[in-house]
């Protein structure tokens, strides 16, 4: 039995089958990610995380998680949370990155949406009744909404990338200009922006500390900097790693978000100390390589995980030569892999040499791929149905007018399985057609062969199913699960962000390695799982 834990802790428990082992590979996250953090009035830290489509309330002294809104499948509530702010009356606005608007929740948790035309709403602030948001866009805007639904007024216009910024003691904006590298301040009646930073490491918050100076995050370098507002002259206070998102002040405390799902304090300068452990925000597919080492996918970061160790990054958006946000990873060597992307994009890449090949461009809600025998790179195209194959710079369609198909796996004699989602059912592809092998399955998403049997996700029903080839000796390795949504609903899907990412739709990943560890991607909790035949 798999207690819930983390941010699934109120989950049921997981049950392996008779004759099956199940455990944790990695713990479970307790945040689905966290990017915009903010003080609130009762002393705790509020996170908001666009993975999960949930902001929750942080205990700065215990750590105690408490979940304050929650989006479901099937509709409702903030929708990825980028970045938030509180007025004084405890009302709640939020920007919804993906959806490209900003929403109200007032204490008593009715919702509404404040402003609904802002592509890539990211940054908010509060200041003297005045709700300010902004756009992470090149020739992005920075706007006061009313709050009643009128018109907003331009406050800067063609800003390059603007993110997580505050008002100065001097009644000015400050913000990250990440698209210049540099921060910037405009009065809020409008002008021209004035350049207060540069050459910095992508900063991406700006917030002022309750003695007087900037504090920045910094995506790519990782690190906490302190920048005096006057001068532009900046110190090192923290180097955390990259991906570093948003920093808060909680009586005069400072603590600093990672888009991983970390929570650190910057308790003086060089000296750091947790406060939420990292996690995994999805995570999306797994890939089992000829050395045994395993492929995470987790959207925007990607990882190796070897047994008995903790995971390793590999390669984050801002890594050089990283081929976009992944969804699916197959291995195509020692550590080298073929992705396919939120942009719809099929890639084989090589973390160590930092290079990646792009097979093919531009496809619509690409989701599982698989390696044929012969070299050639399978991938399901789940809104038009449609199985691919890529091999010699060219795309050959395999089959149409599947119902979502999710997960593919191609066998030894280089037959190609596909999990059929909306169907609810595995099949395989001969001679054009499709045949059914498995049946009666709820939704299922990745599959994997290993020694002749098919393993198959399905979050529809919280189980892994395995059985032989033709759909015979079936059984149920593990049951209750926690991958999917409650009650085997689907998890909120994501828009894309902008010219950054497409769709960030779930995909949950199921890869078997050569001692026959049956390894899945946990979304439910964020962590990887591993089952054992006893």
């Amino acid at each position: 039995m798999l207690e819930p834990a983390g941010r699934n802790q109120d989950g049921i428990a997981a049950q392996p089958g008779e004759g099956w082992a199940l455990h944790r590979m990695t713990p479970p996250s307790r945040l689905n990610g966290a990017n915009g953090i903010r003080a609130g009035a009762d002393g705790r830290l509020y996170v908001a995380q666009v993975a999960g489509s949930r902001v929750s309330a942080v205990n700065v002294d215990t750590g105690a998680v408490e979940t304050i809104s929650a989006a479901s499948g099937s509709g409702g509530g903030i929708v990825g949370p980028d970045d938030l702010v509180f007025d004084e009356a405890g009302n709640l606005y939020c920007t919804e990155i993906t959806e490209g608007r900003v929403s109200m929740m007032t204490p008593d948790g009715r919702y509404k949406v404040i402003h609904g035309d802002m592509p890539v709403a990211n940054p908010i602030t509060y200041h003297q009744g005045m709700l300010i948001a902004g756009e992470l866009r090149m020739g992005g805007r920075i706007m006061e909404l009313d709050r009643d639904g009128g018109a907003p007024r331009v406050i800067c216009e063609g800003v390059p990338m603007a993110n997580a910024f505050e008002v100065g003691p001097d009644g000015k904006l400050y913000f990250p200009a990440q698209g210049a590298n540099e921060i910037w301040r405009v009065g809020l009646d409008g002008g021209e922006p004035e350049v207060v930073a540069k050459d910095l490491g992508v900063p991406d918050s700006v917030k002022f500390h309750p003695d007087g100076y900037i504090v920045s995050t910094q995506v790519y370098s990782g690190q906490v900097l302190k920048v005096d507002p006057r001068t532009g002259e900046k110190s090192v206070l923290a180097d955390i790693g990259p991906g570093l998102d948003n920093v808060a002040f909680v009586n005069g405390r400072t603590f600093v978000s990672h888009i991983n799902g970390s929570i650190t304090e910057v308790v003086a300068p060089g000296q750091t100390k947790p406060l939420i452990e990292k996690g995994l925000q999805w995570p999306l597919g797994l890939a089992v390589g000829p050395n045994g080492h395993v492929f995470v996918a987790d959207g925007g970061f990607t990882y190796l995980l070897n047994p008995g160790e903790s995971l390793q990054l590999v390669g984050m958006l801002f890594t050089p030569g990283f081929p976009g946000w992944v969804r699916a990873a197959a291995a195509c060597g020692t550590d080298e892999w073929v992705v396919t992307t939120a942009n719809g994009d099929v890639a084989r890449w090589n973390p160590a040499t930092e290079q990646t090949e792009f097979l093919t461009r531009g496809h619509d809600l690409l989701m599982g791929i698989a390696v044929a025998p012969g070299g050639a790179v399978v991938v399901a195209e789940r809104p038009t149905g449609r199985v691919l194959a890529v091999e010699d710079g060219k795309v050959t369609e395999l089959a149409r007018g599947l119902d979502q198909p999710m997960g593919v796996a191609v066998s030894g004699d280089g037959t190609v399985f596909v999990a059929e989602s909306g169907a609810g059912r595995v099949v395989k592809l001969t001679g054009g057609r499709k045949e059914t092998v498995l049946d009666g399955l709820v939704r299922p998403e990745g599959i994997a062969i290993a020694g002749g049997a098919l393993y198959v996700a399905d979050p529809g029903a919280g189980e892994v199913v395995v059985s032989d080839l033709s759909g015979g000796a079936r059984e149920v390795a593990a049951s209750g699960l926690p991958i999917g949504g409650p009650g085997g609903s689907r998890p909120v899907q994501l828009g894309g962000v902008g010219d950054m990412c497409g769709p960030m739709n779930t995909f949950v990943g199921i890869a078997v390695a050569p001692d026959g560890t049956v390894y899945l991607s946990a979304d439910a909790e964020g962590s990887v799982l591993a089952l054992r035949r006893l």
